[in-house]
Parts: C-alpha cells; structure tokens; sequence
C-alpha cells in the first residue's frame, strides 16, 4: 500500500503515534514486596505470529505503574493492526540491565490485554482501558487493567499551497513543443539535493501553467535546518520530456527561502518567504543553467518562473478528524452479471465454499470492511447487488442484496456477509436463482444477468451521501464496488461519479476474476472526468 501511494507521488495514509501506558491492581508476584512491572507491545501479524514492538522501563515495587516510556508505532488508516499488551515482572537481578536484553521467558509473566489500534484511535481521549488476562485469553481472577494512551508525534501540520507557471521555455523538441515539468528538492549541507515533489507533465507547451501543489513542511525544512540552520534553500528545476529521452536538459533555478522559526503551544510554523515575495510582487525569476566548465558561471535563460498562488494552512490529520467526532460509513455493491458463473460450480466467481473458504467477493467485503466498521458508530451499512434479473423479469442494477424491499441496510460487515451468503445459498431452479430468504415475506428469485451497469448503485449512494450532509455532517460515505467484468455504462458512470462529486463519498472498485480492467483507469483519480462531462471535477 505504501508503495502504491509513493508511486501516485502521496504520501502513504499512516500516521506516527506513540503509546503511553500505566497500570492498576496489577497481580503480585513478589514474596517479599511487590511486582516489578514492565510492558512488552507486540503486533499480531495475519498469520497470528506476534512481533514485539517494544518495551518499556521497569518500575520499581508497584502494582499501579505509570511507565515514562513511550512506545512508537505507526497507524495505518487502511490496516487492521491487531495488538498485543503483556506485562511482566521483572526479577530484581535484571533490574541493571537494559530491558532489551531481558529473556521474557525467565520474567514472571503478569498478564496480557489486546485490542486493535484503530479502537484506540477512535475513542475522543484516544485511551483504553482494557483488563488483564491470562495467555489462553481467560482471566484467572483479578488480574488487574491497563491503560493505553495514544498521542499523534507530527512536529508541524503547517503546509503552503503554491500554484507555478512558467513562460518562454527553450524548446527542445524537433517537431512539437517541450512537455515541461517542475521538480522541487531540498537543498542540504551535503550531498546532492533531496527531491520532495514534482508537478505533472504539460505537454506540448512553452507556457505550462501547473496544477497547485501541496508541500509540507517537513518535506522542506529537516531537523537539522531547524535546529541549526537559519537559512532553508529550495531547488526548482524544470526539466523537459523529448521523445528521445525524459528530462535531457536541465534548467536549474536555485532560490534562497527564508525559513522563520516560530513556536506557540509547542507546534511549530514555518514560512518559506522567499516564493510568498514573488507571489506577492508577481515577479518572475530567471531560470540558469550552470557552466559545466567554469564553477560558479551560470547563462541565464529566457524561461521565467511565477508564483500565480501562495497560501500557507494548517493540514489536518485523519486524527483530527475522527476525534471531532467524524464517522466512516461503509456501502457495498455486488456483481451479480452472469460472467460470474453458475455459483453452483466450483469455477464460478460467486461459489461459496462452506469448508470455510472465501471467494474474492467475500474477501473485499471483509478486508475492506473490517477495516472501516470500527469508525462508524452504529455499523448499519447499505448493501445492494447489481445486474441481476428479479422476480418479475426486470432487471435491476440496484437491488437491496438483503432482499428486503423497505431497507438495504444490514448490521456490520457480518451482516453484508451474511446477506451475500443467503443470496447464494439457493435451491436451483435451471439458471435462476432461488433466495432462501430468512427476512419474511416470498422468498424471492433472482438469476445472474446483466450488463455491468455503476451508475444506478453510484446515483443511489450519492443520494444517501446528500441527505446525510442536509443533516449529519460528520459522515463520510466509503461505496464498495466488486465486480468482474468490463462496464457496460462507462459514460454513465462519469456522469454519476461527477454529479456526485461534492458530496463526502469515495469510490473503491474492486476488480475479479481475468477480465480487462482497463476501463477503471479511466475512473482513477490521475484522470480528470470535467473534458468528459463538462462539469470542473475529479474521480475519487
């Protein structure tokens, strides 16, 4: 995942927290005084190995320790992170050792508790108290609590977003125009410069005008720069694409920006004057290009630089947004077009394998909710199919995948799971379908069909998104889309996905199966769906 965001050019969805604990009627273990505590923090990995963390220190004769140290990890918004919390008791002959070098196994063990990081991060004090228990997962009396304390560890929040064009670039290509781009580094004491961002390429133009960027703080000023250094220096260079070889030539702009310190309720702010002076005088700079045989002689170029927008705010975490009060809600749409294949075959998309093992529509509904269930507080979720033929001969391409014509909501993931998994658990009648509906009413026949059609589940989740932000504004729509095949509607789906643009709803398709998934690159975010429609949007 982390190389997927870094290959987009973003910066991954984690966050650096560190972990604070302290205890209370804790076991004593000790004949003569009492228990020595100390914490081992372990991850649980899929494969249920654990993986220690980290420590803290030992405290001295307790059994109500306060630990001083901190337990670093990163959160991942998109990962169920299992974790694991042991307490031991330290024998007094280790007690001068660093406790990294501690056997566990000759340390009397105290007890354990286990949560998941997200439970953690969703609560408004970002604490849990959990109890103690033995290693078999049963308490053996009173074992004594834990508390696990979360606190975010970003340094600054503070970001600019600039906006940079440039007019009478050299051209370098022999039957067209350049396709320049901008790359931004930070300068440093030693070594080359460090990149931290760059624009998207403009092709075929002498005067790009860039899409505005993003840049953080950290990514332009290092701890040393803060610490040390009054000055911060940023290196712009555009570079032009030729259709021999990507970024041939060089024109180097180097610019010294001022960075300020500026300390309030211990965060930090940074200003880097340097690009808000020719934003503010509307002032181009020369681009140079550095003499490779005499050091320190520079040509200066025709091309300029300006800064069309400087705009300096505070970015604001996932975090940030949950502990206000922020709620994800999960929607699902299933594909039930008969490219799947009979459910009743083991080759079939849609076959359930009732020795416990999931097929990859089960799978995406598990691994994508599990991880967002945790941050909706009443975990009713919209589940529909779509392509199905009902009952009455229509098709529909957007059915309550519970079968209940008066609601499409289930509770929790357990619930879409079990609504798919009734849905597929038939008595087979030729190519339909036969629901063994447990909900009341007729049971209800549907058989796979066709086409693959987005646009009436993405109308109907845009609905329920709009409704929601006339009353509730702290819900965000998360829609689930597992399908297996080409979109019949790919028009269709622009249009809904750009109507449906300003409201709190997010898209995740979900391809399975060996068909061609091309057509969902158009939908991805990289691809702007205004030329298609008209309409100044984006995918998301």
């Amino acid at each position: 995942m982390t190389h997927f965001y870094r290959s987009k050019g973003l910066q991954p969805l984690r966050i650096f927290i560190q972990l604070s604990f302290s205890a209370s009627g804790l076991r004593d273990l000790d004949v003569m005084s009492k228990s020595d505590p100390m914490v081992v923090v372990y991850a649980k990995k899929k494969n249920g190995n654990l993986e220690e963390v980290g420590r803290t220190e030992v405290i001295m004769n307790t059994l109500n320790p306060t630990w001083i140290q901190k337990i670093n990890v990163a959160f991942h918004f998109e990962i169920v992170q299992p974790l694991v919390f042991r307490v031991y008791d330290v024998d007094t002959k280790y007690h001068n050792m660093s406790t990294k070098m501690l056997d566990l196994k000759v340390q009397d063990y105290v007890g354990e508790a286990n949560c998941v990081l997200s439970e953690i991060m969703t609560h408004r004090s970002r604490s849990m108290t959990l109890k103690l228990v033995g290693g078999s997962g049963h308490a053996v009396g009173n074992m004594g609590s834990i508390n696990v304390h979360a606190e975010e560890t970003i340094a600054s929040k503070m970001a600019i977003e600039t906006r940079l064009r440039c007019s009478n670039l050299d051209n370098k290509d022999k039957f067209s125009k350049s396709d320049p781009f901008l790359r931004i580094s930070r300068v440093v004491e030693v070594g080359s410069p460090i990149p931290i961002c760059k624009t998207e390429v403009v092709n075929n133009n002498l005067d790009p005008v860039w899409k505005p960027l993003c840049i953080h703080t950290q990514q332009y000023v290092s701890k040393s720069v803060l610490t040390s250094i009054p000055m911060a220096t940023i290196h712009l260079s555009c570079k032009w694409c030729t259709t021999h070889s990507c970024a041939k030539l060089s024109a180097l702009l180097t610019y010294v920006l001022t960075s300020t310190r500026k300390w309030s309720n211990s965060k930090l702010h940074t200003s880097i004057q340097g690009l808000e002076n020719l934003h503010k005088t509307n002032a181009g700079a020369n681009f140079v290009l550095p003499s490779s045989r005499h050091k320190g002689h520079e040509k200066a170029l025709k091309g300029k630089i300006f800064v069309g927008g400087y705009e300096e705010r505070e970015l604001y975490s996932f975090l940030d947004y949950i502990s206000s009060g922020f709620e994800l809600n999960f929607m699902v749409a299933v594909d039930f077009t008969a490219s799947n294949g009979d459910p009743r075959s083991l080759n079939s998309l849609h076959y359930i394998d009732y020795s416990g093992r999931l097929n990859a529509y089960q799978q995406a509904i598990i691994e994508v909710g599990e991880v967002i269930q945790v941050y909706d507080y009443d975990k009713r979720f919209p589940a529909w199919g779509f392509g199905g033929k009902l009952h009455n001969g229509s098709v529909s391409h957007c059915f309550n995948l519970n079968g209940n014509d008066g609601n499409f909501e289930v509770e929790g993931v357990q619930g879409i799971m079990d609504a798919y998994r009734n849905a597929l658990h038939t008595v087979s009648v030729g190519r339909k379908l036969v629901l063994d509906s447990t909900r009341g009413g007729d049971v209800t026949e549907i058989s796979l069909h066709g086409p693959t059609l987005f646009g009436h589940v993405v109308n109907q989740a845009a609905e329920i998104a709009a409704q929601s932000l006339s009353t509730n504004h702290t819900k965000y729509f998360i829609l689930l889309f597992i399908t297996d095949g080409v979109l019949t509607d790919l028009q269709g789906t622009i249009d809904a996905l750009v109507r449906a643009s300003d409201l709190r709803l997010s898209i995740l398709i979900v391809g399975v199966g060996n068909d061609d998934f091309k057509q969902m690159e158009i939908l991805d975010a990289d691809t702007p769906l205004a030329e298609l429609n008209g309409k100044n949007s984006y995918s998301r």
